[in-house]
């Protein structure tokens, strides 16, 4: 199991400060397809050292509708929201617009950044 959550984390590394990217499509882009859920049980034990000195922005990963998956008013929404907000991804409620913020790796990405 470990070996998945350093493929999640790695993946997770690579979504560009000011965009998102689903669970669905952090499992699919590590090499994990249909383990949605599995990406979000493991971004519940980032280390917070960090995974290869590097660390993983955690809060940069939404569900699939465009919304932050915390309840509204927990600290950990409050959190995952001021970070999004501090990379100027704007998020109205505890929605983020997908067509504007979400991650789409380029071919490069893809061949050369991505291990899986």
């Amino acid at each position: 199991m470990k070996e998945n959550y350093l493929k999640i984390w790695r993946t997770v590394q690579l979504i560009p400060a000011g965009k998102v990217a689903s669970y669905g499509q952090i499992a699919d882009l590590a090499g994990l397809p249909g383990r949605a859920r599995l990406v979000g049980k493991c971004l519940g034990y980032v280390p917070d050292s960090g995974v290869d000195g590097k660390l993983v922005p955690w809060f940069r990963v939404i569900n699939s509708a465009g919304k932050i998956s915390f309840p509204i008013g927990t600290e950990h929404f409050e959190k995952q929201k001021h970070h999004l907000q501090e990379e100027q991804v704007v998020v109205i409620g505890a929605r983020i617009k997908l067509k504007e913020f979400q991650w789409q790796p380029d071919l490069g990405e893809l061949l050369f950044k991505l291990e899986y």
